[in-house]
């Protein structure tokens, strides 16, 4: 992924490296960076993200505006190139959760990225069942977030958000950049395949709230 190309790059051309957690530590040692390089500090992102969420609840509610009932619905989000550029992953992304909406009868809830919804007029891809709304500021989107029933996504960082907030995450990718949500089970990675995005998304179905075994971060 790019975005590991230019992480590795900048590691190596630093002199000090603030790991988020002990599993990126072991990382980076694995790489050969010294070990009196490297800080565990922490994830600033848990900081900022209970901080603006606080923020969004003195302000908005998007849930009234879009008529949404707290933890009855899904949201999605697919905007990555190798997602949404390629007709047969994007196809396999919407018939997904087409199968959602009609096996839980709930609102399937996709702010819809332009590039997203130029490629699927490019692709003439028809949906049933996927409420597309225009793109959110981040206050609203961290307020739907939290409040989803499930989340599905190819962003990585709506992963580490949603195993922040301990909401679900399916993500419709075969990797991730955020291992650790994959390893205290707030995470499942799910493809492009619609039966598979179906399946993992069910298999979430009975999981008690809140039961991820320890913070992602």
């Amino acid at each position: 992924m790019p975005e590991e190309i230019n992480r590795v790059l900048t590691d190596h051309c630093s002199n000090y490296l603030f790991a988020p957690t002990e599993k990126a530590k072991q990382i980076l040692l694995g790489e050969g960076i010294h070990d009196n390089k490297i800080f565990v500090t922490g994830n600033t992102i848990v900081d900022a993200l209970y901080q603006n969420l606080s923020i969004s609840e003195g302000i908005i509610n998007p849930l009234n505006d879009l008529e949404l009932i707290s933890k009855g619905y899904f949201l999605v989000t697919a905007h990555r190139q190798e997602n949404v550029d390629v007709k047969a992953r994007f196809e396999g992304i919407i018939k997904g959760l087409e199968l959602i909406a009609d096996e839980f009868g709930s609102p399937v809830v996709y702010p819809i990225h332009p590039r997203a919804r130029k490629m699927m007029n490019h692709f003439g891809l028809k949906t049933n069942g996927i409420e597309f709304i225009e793109p959110l500021d981040y206050l609203s989107f961290l307020q739907l977030e939290a409040k989803a029933k499930l989340v599905l996504t190819d962003s990585g960082g709506v992963q580490e958000e949603a195993c922040i907030l301990k909401v679900p995450c399916v993500t419709l990718r075969d990797n991730t950049e955020r291992p650790e949500t994959l390893e205290v089970g707030s995470n499942v990675l799910a493809g492009r395949n619609a039966e598979s995005i179906l399946g993992e998304t069910k298999a979430f179905k009975f999981l008690p709230k809140h039961s991820f075994t320890t913070e992602c971060a």
